[in-house]
């Protein structure tokens, strides 16, 4: 085989050939899991976001208030948790349905 006939793949679900990496690029997008904030916007790495309510943080002793901002957020691969980081907190792990985007 050559080495062009090597980078091309058979995809069942279109019934197509196509090259690797973009049948690589399809299956990862379909993977991926979709979070929401509490209004239904579609939340991403290194988002701003705002707290709806207060919340009590386990552990840390402490509650966060409602409308405190919560810089760059990371997403899970839970589609209702996103990690965050704020000050004095390790490991911050908030619902999304606790936060709107900003």
């Amino acid at each position: 085989m050559s080495d062009s006939e090597e980078d091309y793949v058979y995809d069942e679900a279109s019934g197509e050939w196509m090259p690797a990496s973009q049948l690589a690029a399809q299956r990862a997008a379909a993977d991926a899991v979709e979070v929401r904030d509490a209004v239904g916007n579609l939340l991403a790495d290194g988002d701003q976001v705002t707290l709806i309510k207060d919340l009590e943080v386990k552990g840390a002793g402490q509650t966060l208030k409602r409308g405190t901002l919560i810089k760059s957020i990371r997403l899970t691969g839970d589609p209702q948790e996103i990690d965050c980081r704020f000050e004095g907190i390790k490991g911050l792990v908030l619902r999304a349905e606790f936060v709107k985007k900003r």
